[in-house]
């Protein structure tokens, strides 16, 4: 089973940097998410592609038109928080306004329950599990968060998980779709996704699909714009990470949609045998 997915958010929205922290440093960058949609609604077009979008709540108060622009062709739509903060700096309250905040605007604009989360960053640890039963008060009942091998931003290898499962939270269950990865020299590799996939030459990324029986792919917009300038105050490990590859991004990936069959979220949720998959007890 391999998903496409992608997360909506602006070229800026860099996590734990400066100079693109929150709302107050975005407005002094450029708009560059309408020319970068173009090329995602153009690739999944020329490869007929089905993919779940998870959009931050702030792209659809500040862009309704692209959120309706996905919904009008038949995407799935799920959120990625209204204001791309990472889960663990925030408190219970505020993340739950930040969701709240989130569902609302995409929900006002579609028409349609949103019932799909993907933490920024993947910023789910083990101390801050208590987003989950907030999750589930918000009607949220699929979680695409987990990341279980070590990340500057998140990750909870605690969990164990790298194929979906349930999360028995106090009693009731949330459905997981965790981030994959691929065993090499015995450290766990992500693949599938943002920097790790323009990285990777195409060879590689092929094998690697060809051994997994599940694969859960994360693209920004960001990840398809070569043009784009470059956000100041990173380190030069993190320029690397967030620039090396863009030229080649696009057609890496349409050449892998090409290659292999791929669901949205939707149709994956409906593959899955639900009564036979793993469950991970998780507290508050």
């Amino acid at each position: 089973m391999n998903i496409l997915t992608f997360d909506i958010e602006e070229w800026f929205h860099i996590l734990d940097n400066a100079s693109t922290r929150t709302e107050a440093e975005w407005s002094q960058y450029e708009t560059r998410i309408y020319q970068n949609m173009d090329r995602i609604f153009q690739l999944l077009d020329e490869t007929n592609s089905r993919a779940t979008f998870f959009c931050l709540g702030w792209v659809a108060d500040k862009h309704p038109d692209i959120i309706r622009r996905i919904d009008a062709a038949g995407y799935e739509i799920a959120t990625h928080s209204y204001a791309h903060q990472l889960a663990y700096e925030q408190t219970p309250a505020e993340f739950q306004a930040d969701l709240e905040r989130s569902i609302k605007h995409l929900q006002d604009l579609t028409g349609k329950k949103v019932r799909s989360y993907r933490a920024p960053g993947f910023s789910i640890k083990e101390f801050n599990r208590w987003v989950f039963p907030i999750l589930l008060e918000q009607g949220i009942d699929i979680d695409c968060s987990v990341f279980s091998a070590r990340r500057s931003h998140g990750g909870d290898a605690s969990l164990n998980m790298f194929s979906p499962g349930y999360l028995n939270v106090e009693g009731t269950l949330l459905k997981e779709f965790p981030i994959n990865t691929a065993a090499v020299l015995g450290q766990d590799l992500i693949f599938s996704g943002g920097g790790y996939f323009r990285l990777f030459p195409y060879r590689v990324i092929k094998g690697f699909m060809r051994r997994s029986d599940y694969v859960m792919t994360y693209f920004h917009p960001r990840d398809f714009d070569a043009e784009q300038p470059m956000i100041p105050g990173l380190s030069r490990a993190r320029r690397f990470k967030s620039y090396y590859g863009l030229e080649n991004c696009l057609p890496k990936l349409k050449k892998l949609l090409l290659e292999f069959p791929f669901v949205d979220l939707s149709e994956a949720d409906k593959q899955v045998d639900w009564a036979n998959v793993v469950r991970r007890d998780v507290k508050r």
